[in-house]
């Protein structure tokens, strides 16, 4: 009996020392908003427009103002892909569901598709008629979406750019739109002040939601897709039902016009950046602030949240990647 006694204590002694061994050599915490990274182009005349995660997190591409596209492994910080793909600043840049190919929108009336392993072109989309300020995916990867100073939204097939739709639902410049989760439906928001919710296999429109006063520029759907919300110059980010437009809330935590609005893939946060430099963090059902992250000292043009909701890459002439929760 002593013995087994004496075996039971002297590994449950080694399990406590191996238990304080470990609290005493772990990382503490990151602190919220505490710069990870930063990264910008090997150009210093150059600054960069878009930013957007990888579906694995592993990999932050960018479009930069000279044309270029680069692709950053977020381990390591070193730039695996670049290429100099458009004539004129890349406006918008989106990864395919797989993370195998990036699309990018460029003020050069193009949208190029590339493959991200082989730093190969696939595709060269030439179907607008002037500056293409959005580009995105649907979520099986089939179709993509884009739209710019054309007035209209364009749908065509990822796989051979075949043209599939044309909205012209709106009066003027489509400035950005997105996917709903579940792919069956389309959002685009104008300088005509509108976001308009339509199907794009048809082309109908479903809902215009007209909550703000000034030109719209950003918005993003809830992970769930029931919601939508928008950011104005106007000030303000308004959170509204997809289904039938109505304002859930508005966001007032900025002194001057939204620029970038995105929508944690956990759907707690929507973090939104502004012309007043700073990019907030607030809940997403309540309105309520979380945070404000002041290290910029320019226009925040664009946010992208990593997709295990932790981190922030956020974008005023370089990109800062910091801690979001």
């Amino acid at each position: 009996m002593r013995t087994h006694t004496a075996k039971w204590l002297f590994a449950l002694g080694w399990l406590i020392l191996l238990l304080v061994a470990c609290s005493e050599t772990a990382d503490p915490p990151v602190a919220l908003g505490t710069i990870i990274a930063t990264y910008s182009s090997n150009n210093p005349s150059n600054y960069v427009l878009c930013i957007a995660w990888s579906p694995d997190g592993k990999w932050l591409a960018a479009g930069e103002s000279d044309g270029t596209i680069q692709v950053w492994k977020t381990t390591t910080r070193t730039i695996v892909f670049t290429a100099h793909a458009h004539a004129g600043h890349v406006w918008s840049i989106a990864w395919s569901p797989d993370g195998r190919r990036l699309a990018s929108a460029s003020w050069d009336h193009t949208v190029q598709v590339w493959n991200v392993p082989t730093g190969k072109k696939v595709l060269t989309y030439r179907g607008h008629m002037d500056l293409v300020l959005a580009v995105a995916w649907s979520p099986d990867g089939t179709r993509i979406a884009s739209a710019g100073s054309d007035n209209t939204v364009q749908v065509w097939n990822a796989a051979t750019g075949e043209h599939l739709l044309t909205y012209q639902g709106h009066s003027k410049t489509v400035e950005t739109l997105a996917w709903s989760p579940d792919g069956k439906h389309l959002a685009s928001a104008s300088f005509d002040t509108t976001v308009q919710v339509w199907d794009p296999s048809t082309g109908k429109t479903l809902v215009t939601y007209r909550g703000h006063s000034k030109y719209v520029w950003a918005l993003t759907w809830s992970p769930d897709g029931t919601r939508i919300a928008s950011g104005s110059t106007d000030d303000t980010v308004q959170v509204w039902e997809a289904d039938t437009g109505k304002k859930l809330l508005t966001y007032r935590g900025h002194s001057n016009g939204i620029q970038a609005l995105a929508w944690s893939p956990d759907g707690k946060h929507i973090a939104s950046g502004s012309w007043d430099t700073t990019v907030q963090i607030w809940d997403a059902t309540t309105g309520s602030r979380v945070y404000t992250y002041h290290h910029h000292t320019d226009i925040v043009i664009a946010v992208a949240w990593s997709p295990d909701s932790t981190r922030i890459a956020s974008v005023a002439l370089d990109v800062q990647v910091w801690q979001a929760s």
